[in-house]
């Protein structure tokens, strides 16, 4: 199988990586700069899974190639809109796109642009990052990328895309409720970003204090009823499953979002939270916790354009 991932950052390099370790055919979609250090100094991991160094495939998107058989994105929200004119060459009639960003509205664009039967469900849970070098540094003992037909049906080409998967380094999961997995976690994004990035700090110390603990509980509970209202198939009690699992998180914990505000890099404001806020909207739903971190998010990007 004929796999091409868009972006070899710290979420796509790592997976591919992986993939490119057990033997698989994997060709990196990428820009110029990026381009020229894997030519230097080629993909190099440091992980607690073990450590990776390969030359990969690259490609550029004015480029030609054959379709690929399956397309992973592993972009930020804020350049989905590139890469979905990056990849239009790529695309066959039988390409699976595979799309591993945060959040839901991502998915309406998608298949607008390439339809229907192309788009397959997909969310990954992985804390690494990229050092001044282009270095991937994965450090915790979480990576799991969850994949599947948003059907839920066990098709021919999402068995030929788990046996691809299979027999990696990383935890490759093949899940029938993939719809329902991409919901919770953006409600847990939701949750975790927003108050982390609010309070600038690690989810420790936000627990520890009674206005932070209800705010973790607000954003949950507000989230969840938006996400209702959009008739998202969330589980029962979710939000007390995630409050649970919030609670038991590393003192130190931090999220992405976070992370990228301290770097002063962009983030998904209106992908994350715009979107909630607009359902919150046309269902009269006040909203007032999510108000509270988009405008702070916003905020952010207007000191730091």
């Amino acid at each position: 199988m004929r796999i091409l991932v868009v972006g070899a950052g710290a979420v796509g390099g790592y997976f591919g990586g992986r993939l490119i370790e057990k033997g698989e055919d994997v060709t990196f979609l990428v820009r110029e700069r990026r381009e020229q250090q894997l030519k230097e100094h080629g993909l190099k991991m440091d992980s607690v899974h073990g450590d990776f160094h390969c030359k990969p495939r690259t490609l550029r998107a004015e480029e030609k190639a054959e379709p690929f058989d399956a397309i992973i994105l592993s972009t930020k929200a804020y350049h989905l809109k590139g890469a979905i004119e990056s990849i239009h060459s790529f695309v066959g009639e039988h390409t699976m796109i595979l799309p591993l960003l945060n959040g839901m509205s991502h998915m309406d664009d998608l298949i607008e642009s390439f339809g229907e039967e192309r788009v397959i469900g997909g969310l990954c849970f992985v804390e690494s990052t990229l050092d001044e070098s282009g270095k991937v540094i994965q450090s915790s003992p979480i990576h799991d990328l969850v994949f599947g037909e948003r059907s839920g049906e066990r098709t021919d080409r999402i068995v030929k895309l788990e046996e691809a998967f299979s027999g990696t380094k990383a935890n490759f999961r093949l899940s029938h409720t993939i719809e329902q997995d991409m919901w919770h976690k953006y409600l847990f994004i939701t949750t975790l970003s927003g108050v982390t990035s609010l309070f600038r700090a690690p989810i420790g110390p936000i627990r520890e204090i009674g206005k932070g603990a209800a705010m973790i509980k607000g954003v949950l509970y507000e989230a969840a009823m938006i996400m209702r209202g959009l008739k998202a198939p969330l589980a029962e009690k979710i939000e007390d499953a995630q409050y649970d699992k919030i609670n038991q998180m590393g003192y130190r914990m931090k999220s992405s979002l976070q992370r990228d505000m301290e770097k002063n890099l962009s983030v998904e404001a209106d992908h994350l939270y715009g979107y909630l806020l607009k359902a919150a909207e046309a269902k009269g739903i006040e909203a007032r916790e999510l108000r509270l971190i988009y405008g702070n998010l916003k905020i952010y990007e207007i000191a730091n354009k």
